[in-house]
């Protein structure tokens, strides 16, 4: 009888997607996925470690799996993720019932470590560093996704970026892209399995690629020295293109146009984000391409344009904020002003026709004033947000911020402003919602309404959730409005973070995906 498993996930799509590889490996050592915690020989517990509750959730969970562990002492526990890589060893000596520790570099080794529990006893295996393959992506193991019609594509791990609030680049490390050529190929192969819908993931998505532009570009110039000789002596790139000489994979590693260009002109590292959106929202069968999440510093006119330009790229832009003071934003070190912000912002509009943006935004970082804070409101108010994620800061040891502990903001003081915040993006969130009362949209269906089962629940192109009443189940097109089926509605009602909406005619029904069963993975 095969054993089965259970992966229960904490925090970001980036860990929602790792959890799906996780369990495809699982799967793939021949155990299969329950929803049953009691039903569970193996449960894997992959954490985040963003928000300063995320330890106490974490050894919350493994309190009760204790329990459960002495009831019925042949079930694996396994810790990864984004804490175990911070925490350690912590993890074990917190929680010693817990068999199997391992972080974000080396998620392929799970089933191996699962099978030297069971004969060594407790192990632990983080890796400092990812290793230097393309094999080490979480996007080349096996994978188990959780819906038919849309998947998660990585394209790049680790950040670059320094923030002074953010533990991503300690648990995830440095920037590293995937081959332009393996990420396509993923969703060509997503296309023909029947996937709609992708979402490019990546800690700052906009500086994809700009790390294999660079090496490509130091290997091409080490080996065309007369084409280097020529250009410094007035030779044109016509008269000097012959000496470039490329790998042979130099298209799968950064793409069509970059290769082209090298052709042309001297090479140039740069970014390859807007060369990515358009050849995914190329792929045949692609409606619909997302991403998350970029950094505004280097969100540039290319990548305007490629969203402008590529009829599947969704209109719909999140840009973190995280605050509107200038004195603020530099304690943050995010590298950039409130203006230079807002200046993009309404770049980005200009270009894309009905954008829709989001934010997020921190509330209390250490020093926060008062009239930093009426800063962040007044942008805020000026960038008209669709809507927001905002957080209270929540100090992570390793960062910058933690070791501010003189500046942090009374609890108090931070509640009330969280409070006053609410109250601005809501209003903004609530106009933009109410502009869109009496339109038709198009949603591709998610499912029933977790809070309704009566009505369905769908995202149109700009991300905005709107609820419809269910058709009758004898009409045809009730039956038809199966997760991945595109529907015409027309907008009724508006709130804050949702629309209300009655149907008005079925546009596509997904064609049967290929493939295999849907393997359950929890969120925490």
């Amino acid at each position: 009888m095969a054993r089965k498993f259970l992966v229960r996930t904490f925090g970001c799509q980036m860990n929602e997607h790792d959890s799906e590889r996780l369990a495809g490996l699982l799967a793939a050592d021949g155990m299969e996925a329950t929803e049953e915690l009691e039903q569970a020989d193996v449960v894997v517990l992959n954490t985040c470690c963003i928000r300063e509750n995320a330890d106490n959730k974490l050894y919350g969970h493994l309190g009760h799996l204790k329990a459960l562990q002495d009831r019925r002492p042949g079930l694996q526990i396994a810790v990864g993720g984004c804490l175990a890589q911070k925490d350690k060893e912590l993890i074990q000596a917190r929680a010693g019932h817990v068999d199997a520790v391992f972080g974000t570099h080396n998620l392929d080794q799970v089933v191996q470590l699962l099978h030297r529990a069971r004969h060594e006893g407790p192990v632990m295996e983080i890796l400092d560093h990812a290793p230097l393959d393309e094999g080490a992506f979480t996007s080349a193991l096996p994978v188990r996704r959780n819906l038919a019609h849309a998947a998660w594509v990585t394209i790049q791990v680790g950040c670059d970026n320094n923030c002074a609030f953010c533990i991503v680049p300690a648990v995830r490390g440095v920037e590293a892209s995937r081959p332009f050529g393996q990420v396509l190929a993923e969703v060509e192969a997503l296309a023909e399995a029947g996937t709609a819908e992708v979402t490019l993931l990546g800690q700052n998505v906009n500086s994809y690629g700009r790390d294999l532009t660079t090496a490509l570009r130091a290997s091409v110039l080490a080996g065309t020295a007369a084409w280097v000789a020529s250009a410094h002596t007035g030779g044109s790139p016509a008269a000097t293109a012959h000496v470039v000489r490329l790998p042979a994979d130099a298209a799968y590693r950064v793409g069509r146009p970059w290769t082209a260009e090298v052709q042309e002109a001297r090479p140039r590292a740069r970014a390859l984000f807007a060369d990515l959106l358009r050849a995914v929202g190329s792929v045949p069968g692609i409606s619909r391409v997302r991403f998350t999440s970029p950094h505004p510093k280097d969100l540039r006119p290319d990548v305007m344009a490629a969203m402008a330009e590529t009829p599947a790229v969704c209109e719909h832009l999140h840009l973190p904020l995280q605050a509107g003071s200038d004195r603020t934003l530099a304690a943050m070190r995010r590298g950039y002003t409130a203006q230079r912000y807002l200046d993009k912002l309404a770049a980005a509009r200009a270009v894309i026709a009905d954008l829709a943006v989001t934010t997020d935004i921190i509330v209390g970082f250490p020093g926060e004033s008062e009239a930093d804070f009426q800063a962040t409101l007044e942008v805020v108010a000026a960038a008209e947000y669709d809507g927001a994620y905002t957080f209270v800061f929540s100090p992570r040891p390793g960062t910058r911020a933690a070791e501010m502990g003189d500046q942090f903001v009374a609890d108090d003081v931070v509640k009330e402003r969280f409070a006053r915040l609410e109250v601005v993006v809501n209003r903004s969130a609530l106009a933009k919602h109410r502009a869109r009362v009496g339109l038709i949209e198009e949603i591709m269906i998610e499912g029933p309404s977790k809070r309704d089962p009566s009505r369905l629940t769908g995202r149109t192109r700009q991300h905005k959730l709107v609820h419809f009443p269910r058709p009758d189940p004898d009409d045809p097109a009730g039956a038809a409005l199966a997760p991945g089926a595109l529907a015409r509605v027309r907008i009724t009602e508006a709130a804050p973070h949702h629309l209300v909406g009655e149907l008005v005619e079925l546009l596509h029904v997904p064609r049967p995906s290929s493939r295999r069963t849907r393997i359950p993975v929890i969120a925490g």
